[in-house]
């Protein structure tokens, strides 16, 4: 038969493995004193292994408490009946979970956590139990109500999905805006996807907008109408596993908002302006010193304007005021009143043209 390759756990790493799990029960524990923490914080700061180690027993924690019931029970059935190994007679005390990370024999946790059962427990971790895709065309807007009572408020021209798991749920946008009031669920935290962020909340209601089609509006915008969100760089390889750090990123309350440029990078935080955080839920659109090309480009999300604007220049004009997006001959009528512009029907569309001065 041929011989496995697997290098087994060397001495060193079995210590640090036990005096990490040491740890976290002993902090876990009911009897533990706050002047504990220094020597646990000193034992930390000593090794940057210690970290990763003590980690790793918390995401087996967390594995632990998600677990079915009946598979739990089996598995320390397995861990009592493969290495306690009473004398004849005795009956085995079956552990507590508090001590299950404890236990002795360490490596055949491991091995029964490396079973069928747990494989086909995890694979189910991973699995979907509800998903769903949602879209709404050129002008129109969408109200959505999830299984778990959360509502979606979907922009024009928007595209989103919908992925619900048994111990997260999340929505990833591929482009467009929406106003999400979220329905908060004990041990689901709720997760947006847009672009390199993520967004986490546990109830709340908020905007999230990416548009990375739209020219001058490629960023990630969140804008916070009711509780907090949290607000961070997605990690790729946490978001293949489905386990996000929770505490990660910049929190943002109600009142405020905060855009991330194509790489990630977080601007300030501001206060969310006067019209609130999603003016199109009302059929208006509002800028502030934009650009003309950026603000028609925006207004052509919902409905063609008719305008065309071929002179750099006019396109570089700054435009503010609030629109109606479906109402374009109201928009080619405000133009020359704001803007040194006039407009040329050029028979099937307006040419934008500078006022020459004489």
């Amino acid at each position: 038969m041929p011989q496995s390759t697997a290098t087994p756990p060397s001495d060193d790493t079995q210590r640090l493995r036990k005096e990490a799990m040491d740890w976290f029960v002993r902090r876990r524990d009911a009897g533990w004193q706050s002047d504990q923490e220094p020597a646990f914080q000193a034992w930390l700061a000593a090794d940057p292994r210690h970290t990763e180690a003590y980690q790793r027993c918390s995401r087996q924690w967390n594995e632990l408490d998600g677990m079915p019931a009946d598979l739990l029970a089996n598995m320390r059935r397995n861990l009592v009946r493969d290495k306690a190994r009473p004398a004849a007679g005795q009956a085995p005390a079956v552990p507590s979970r508090r001590r299950f990370l404890l236990w002795p024999a360490y490596s055949a946790m491991a091995a029964v956590v490396g079973g069928v059962g747990y494989v086909t427990w995890q694979h189910l971790q991973a699995q979907p139990i509800y998903t769903q895709a949602f879209q709404t065309a050129r002008g129109q807007q969408q109200n959505v109500q999830l299984s778990d009572g959360t509502r979606l408020r979907l922009d024009t021209a928007t595209r989103l999905e919908v992925s619900y798991y048994r111990q997260r749920r999340e929505v990833r946008i591929i482009g467009g805006q929406a106003v999400f009031e979220v329905q908060a669920a004990v041990g689901s935290p709720f997760h947006v996807l847009a672009g390199p962020m993520r967004v986490t909340v546990a109830g709340t209601r908020f905007l999230v907008r990416y548009t990375p089609d739209l020219p001058g509006n490629a960023s990630v915008q969140v804008a916070v109408e009711e509780g907090a969100v949290r607000v961070a760089r997605l990690v790729p390889a946490e978001a293949e596993q489905g386990r996000y750090d929770l505490l990660a990123g910049t929190l943002l309350l109600a009142g405020q908002q905060i855009a991330a440029d194509e790489q990630g990078e977080l601007g300030p935080i501001a206060a969310v302006v006067a019209d609130g955080i999603a003016p199109w839920r009302e059929q208006r659109v509002s800028f502030v010193d934009v650009p003309l090309g950026q603000a028609l480009a925006e207004l052509e999300r919902y409905r063609s304007t008719g305008l065309v604007v071929p002179d750099p220049a006019v396109a570089a004009l700054r435009l503010s005021g609030t629109f109606d997006p479906m109402n374009p001959a109201a928009l080619r009528a405000a133009l020359p009143r704001v803007l040194p512009v006039r407009l040329h029907d050029r028979g099937g569309h307006f040419e934008v043209a500078p006022i020459r001065m004489k």
